[in-house]
């Protein structure tokens, strides 16, 4: 069986929920419909015409993609134009298009991450250059039998609830009396219809994300063994994680300027850099950002690095840079192609896991628009 549209979609938000996304960006589905079964998807940094013309040949009907396909309101489609020719040809051939670009930059585990893992940026505190969106916490207060209070509080763990900062699997218990009189028609735990019932219950208390609180409340009342399950979820005063653009931290070990740049050309495939600095220079923290970095210089001052890894550092901003003391490499928009397999290879595990036969493939075409002489 195929996976259908939305299915495919409802995965990919799990790596890249779209309430990630900077205000105004073009994400989600551009082109086509959802409404459909999905044979084979092509993951591409961009929608080309010979990105088009590969997603035909694989016999794939969903493009997901980094960069959008529209940018703006259309007024009108002309397809004597490069751009209508583009909307015709994936028309024709029933191909939807859908965007993940800023969310799946922003996602844990997402673009950015695996540009900082590349560059040797270790996992521990890494921080954020901006952040974008911080996860509202709420407070999950659940009344359950003593006999299914550890089932109940082991369900709620694994679904993610109970973190605060870099402690897990928090809450807080109460011993309680809960009473209730069961109705007619109710086939009540315990207790008999028409009669009080009080039982012997624990109050759970503990925190959840708003991005997992609904899954956190289904895996809750899965545990339950309650017909009704008394609960409640409330908004708290607290903040919770960030997300942001770019990365940054300590390198796991310390290389001058120009090593890294050549360890940026190897790791990221590219013919050149371009650097801002003294290639002498020791550089013990890293900042990574992919796409165009230029008004990130700052921030990345601001986190301590020592360099910046980001793409179209125009020369003015060079300048500013070097005033500020702050070394740069420009390796090129086009590195963001390191989304092409590994979101691939994230769809797939889910995919195979969930018994479908839709599989996505990376697409193999280099978009890279400048040819280094």
């Amino acid at each position: 069986m195929f996976a259908h549209g939305q299915t495919v979609i409802q995965l990919m938000e799990q790596l890249a929920p779209k309430h990630y996304a900077v205000e105004n960006d073009k994400i989600g589905l551009q082109l086509g419909t959802l409404d459909k079964p999905v044979h084979k998807i092509l993951i591409a940094l961009d929608v080309t015409d010979d990105v088009i013309d590969e997603a035909i040949e694989q016999g794939a009907n969903l493009i997901i993609a980094h960069h959008a396909i529209i940018y703006r309101p259309l007024a009108k489609l002309d397809t004597s134009t490069a751009a209508g020719q583009l909307y015709e040809k994936l028309i024709k051939h029933d191909i939807a298009v859908y965007i993940s670009h800023t969310n799946l930059d922003v996602a844990d585990g997402g673009i950015n991450d695996w540009l900082a893992d590349l560059v040797g940026i270790v996992p521990e505190a890494r921080q954020c250059l901006e952040e974008v969106h911080t996860d509202k916490l709420y407070k999950l207060v659940v009344y359950v039998p003593e006999n299914h209070h550890e089932q109940v509080l082991a369900a709620i763990w694994r679904a993610g609830a109970g973190q605060i900062g870099n402690y897990s699997n928090c809450s807080f218990n109460i011993k309680g009396t809960g009473t209730f009189v069961p109705g007619s028609g109710t086939e009540p735990y315990i207790g008999v219809p028409g009669k009080l019932e009080k039982a012997d219950e624990i109050r759970i208390e503990t925190v959840v994300p708003y991005s997992i609180h609904r899954k956190t409340v289904q895996a809750m009342l899965k545990a339950h063994p309650y017909e009704e399950v008394a609960y409640d979820l409330y908004p708290v005063d607290l903040k919770g994680r960030s997300f942001g653009l770019g990365r940054a931290g300590k390198l796991s070990q310390p290389l001058s300027l120009g090593q890294l740049a050549e360890q940026a050309k190897r790791i990221f495939d590219v013919p050149a850099v371009r650097v801002v600095g003294p290639l002498d220079r020791v550089i013990r923290k890293a900042a990574v950002l992919g796409g165009s970095g230029a008004r990130y210089v700052r921030h990345a001052l601001f986190a301590g690095a020592d360099v910046l890894i980001t793409g179209d550092i125009d020369y003015h901003t060079a300048h500013d840079a070097l005033a500020a003391g702050m070394t740069i490499i420009d390796p090129g928009h086009n590195i963001e192609k390191v989304m092409k397999q590994r979101v691939a290879d994230w769809l797939n595990e889910r995919l195979e896991d969930s018994k479908y036969e839709t599989t996505a493939v990376a697409s193999a075409l280099n978009t890279e628009p400048f040819t280094f002489v």
